[in-house]
């Protein structure tokens, strides 16, 4: 049976004071975060959507609903778990993954979108791998395990495209920073050094896709069509080698937004979305 709980309080649009992480720039006092619109999402609370709840989240200037603002971390947990693993830090506003021990694994953002505008900012370390996922799943093995993340969402790459080796691997850049990952390189290849904030763009509607790199459109395409499933036939998600991902990337379904753990240090603030 399906369980619903429903989160009361509201989550507020300003942050206090300047912060490592440059503050948010969506409200700047009180009296706007009051006064700001809001919108309420409801998101899966434990693996394959037993049990929901829903948040209030607020809505920008610009008709953004901002599902993470620095405050709390209200709709997300681990891929697959029912919590946030401890190395996701809430820290200085930002969404901190930290090197070292302790429980790790992809963080999603548990509500399905289908067509939508996703925006966020991003930092690494030196050498340091990421990557945002979009339209991700769930999804079970024929074994009944879960499925690793990967094989069910395409991949907007998160890097330090000078330190990381896997810039100079896969086709053209295919592995660089913004590029849909082992599939499209995006082009211009405007990503800033480590230590330095991007801002990176998705919009998915209807099946064709865009991604921005600050500001710039670095590539586009169009999922679920000969030309798609040709270019997968040609990367790692082949049939052959990873049939699941095969599968699962020709399937037309709505998803949910990650952020990677690839086991290296990487910040993330800013994320809002607008449905389209």
């Amino acid at each position: 049976m399906k369980k619903t709980f429903i989160l009361g309080a509201s989550l507020a649009l300003v942050l206090a004071g300047a912060t490592s992480c440059g503050g948010n720039k969506n409200a700047n006092n009180a009296e706007e975060a009051a006064a700001a619109k809001t919108d309420t999402l409801t998101y899966s609370t434990d693996v394959f959507g037993e049990e929901t709840a829903q948040a209030v989240y607020p809505v920008d200037e610009e008709g953004y609903t901002v599902i993470f603002d620095g405050t709390n971390l209200n709709g997300w947990r681990g891929y697959g778990k029912d919590h946030v693993p401890e190395r996701w830090l809430l820290e200085d506003s930002c969404l901190h993954f930290v090197r070292g021990e302790g429980e790790g694994g992809d963080i999603i953002f548990a509500h399905n979108f289908e067509n939508f505008d996703v925006q966020f900012d991003w930092k690494v370390s030196e050498g340091a791998n990421s990557g945002f996922f979009y339209m991700g799943q769930e999804n079970k093995t024929d074994e009944g395990n879960l499925e690793w993340l990967f094989v069910s969402t395409p991949e907007y790459q998160i890097l330090d495209n000078v330190n990381h080796p896997d810039a100079k691997l896969g086709v053209n850049g295919n592995r660089q920073s913004a590029s849909l990952y082992d599939l499209i390189p995006a082009a211009p290849q405007n990503s800033k050094p480590f230590g330095e904030w991007n801002t990176a763009r998705v919009v998915v509607n209807n099946g064709k896709v865009t991604h921005y790199q600050n500001g710039e459109k670095v590539l586009e395409y169009e999922m679920w069509t000969p030309e798609w499933v040709e270019m997968l036939q040609n990367s790692k998600f082949n049939e052959k080698d990873l049939p699941a991902a095969f599968r699962l990337l020709n399937d037309k379904h709505p998803g949910f937004f990650a952020f990677q753990d690839h086991g290296d240090e990487v910040w993330f603030k800013n994320v809002r979305v607008k449905t389209l």
